[in-house]
């Protein structure tokens, strides 16, 4: 006890002459989300386009598309998105098992390995059948990509560096949902929808091999220097390499205060992503003309800026407010003080979206909207490190997959009942939601986790 004691009052710092190569196992899984959130979205842009259409309703080529052929598409479509997010949701619980159970390296090559090898499979699909299997095993692959990189973050980062790093890497989120946005449409009106999947896969095959070649634990990392590694470990627990089952984790109150984070904050992100465009186009005083298809780069520039303005916001908000608490533990503030300050302002800051569905502001309601969405990326980065807070290493991506999948399970319900709320009540209501969910999910924290305290399994 007495020697540990002395390393902690010793702990090195950061200084120029110590490398600082954990922040490019950082870039890498900054990388690695952005190609993950480029997968997913990828058809939600070719779902745009006619020859698509024609194919997945097996139609012959020409067709003229009439409205029910525009109705029954969405229809059928609503049904292979939900088959993706039950998907996401049992891919977090297993992945995230499988991933502390065989190692970060092994975990998270074959994720990578089973989302792209879907994505790529995407172009050679030919029925709406075929579409739903394939969306169902991306979705499975996809979840393994935040324990994975939670975990490894947890290997790679001092406790006090720890939300900073996700919020960096949680950035690329925003980043994928851009490039695909800008991008995709173009891709399939100039070469087919089918190249823009293969496109997309190419780049996921780039991550896997950059992955294989790059990753090591820190202890075993022949580019990391003696005094990188005992700054890495200076304030982190010991990681006995004990397996531990999920099943185990399910008894303890800092499991489901992460999980209750996650189920009532992720279906609110869920909201934005798939209804933001319908809620812009349909609010006659904000003129926005935003097109069905895109035949150049001018037009998605033209009607995408208020989008490109959310999300760019928004990845700030990731990496500033990641910083904020990795800034306040620095100065001494408690890691629990640190953290929940941090998503207490996160929260306050979701409050005004309210707002936005009630003016005829075009310019406010964007204000106000990436307010809430840096919000959103702030609280996520705060409450994914959580975890590593929390739980000892070897349970960080148990613990992610059991709160991913209670997210992914309020992220269709809300995705269920959305369509009825907007039908008869408009959008209030889902943006009084969407203001309400994180200071319900921290006062629920609060009170199952008030001094977040580590478990030790």
């Amino acid at each position: 006890m007495q020697e540990t004691l002395v390393m902690e009052k010793t702990a090195p710092t950061v200084t120029a002459t110590v490398k600082k190569y954990r922040w490019r196992i950082c870039a890498l899984l900054f990388f690695a989300t952005t190609i993950n959130y480029i997968d997913r979205n990828v058809l939600s842009f070719v779902m745009l386009d006619e020859n698509f259409k024609r194919d997945m309703l097996g139609l012959a080529a020409g067709t003229t598309l009439t409205s029910q052929h525009h109705d029954d598409f969405k229809e059928l479509m609503g049904f292979v998105d939900s088959g993706f997010k039950a998907a996401y949701a049992i891919g977090f619980i297993v992945l995230g098992w499988f991933i502390d159970k065989v190692g970060t390296f092994k975990g998270y090559s074959v994720a990578i390995l089973l989302w792209v090898g879907s994505a790529f499979s995407h172009g050679f699909i030919s029925t709406l059948r075929g579409l739903g299997i394939a969306r169902f095993f991306l979705g499975v692959g996809e979840a393994g990509n935040f324990p994975s990189a939670i975990k490894t973050v947890a290997e790679w980062f001092p406790r006090k560096e720890r939300s900073l790093a996700t919020g960096i890497f949680n950035a690329g989120a925003n980043v994928g949902i851009i490039a695909t946005a800008f991008s995709v449409p173009f891709l399939a009106s100039t070469y087919g929808w089918r190249t823009t999947f293969f496109i997309s896969s190419i780049l996921g095959f780039t991550l896997f091999i950059l992955w294989r070649i790059t990753y090591k634990r820190p202890e075993e990392h022949p580019s990391l220097s003696k005094e990188e590694l005992d700054y890495i470990k200076s304030d982190s627990e010991e990681n006995n390499g004990q397996k531990i089952s999920w099943g185990k984790l399910f008894p303890y109150k800092q499991t489901w205060a992460f999980a209750a984070g996650k189920f009532f904050t992720d279906c609110v992100w869920w909201f934005y992503i798939f209804w933001l465009p319908s809620f812009f186009s349909e609010n006659a005083h904000f003129n926005l003309n935003l097109k069905p298809t895109f035949n150049s780069f001018a037009d998605v520039l033209a009607t995408g800026i208020p989008f490109l303005i959310i999300y760019i916001v928004s990845d700030l908000g990731s990496i500033v407010f990641g910083w904020l608490s990795s800034s306040l533990i620095k100065k001494g503030w408690t890691v629990n003080k640190a953290r929940k300050t941090t998503m207490l302002i996160c929260a306050i800051s979701v409050v005004p979206i309210v707002l936005a569905s009630q003016t005829d502001s075009v310019v406010l309601a964007v204000i106000l909207i990436s307010l809430a969405a840096a919000a959103h990326q702030g609280w996520s980065a705060n409450l994914f490190t959580l975890v590593s807070d929390m739980f000892p290493k070897n349970a960080v991506g148990s613990v992610v997959g059991i709160g991913g999948m209670l997210g992914a399970i309020g992220g269709m319900i809300l995705a269920a009942l959305s369509g009825v709320i907007i039908k008869n009540f408009g959008y209030v209501p889902l943006f009084i939601i969407a203001a309400s969910n994180y200071l319900i999910a921290l006062l629920i924290i609060q009170l199952l986790v008030p001094k977040l305290k580590q478990v030790k399994v």
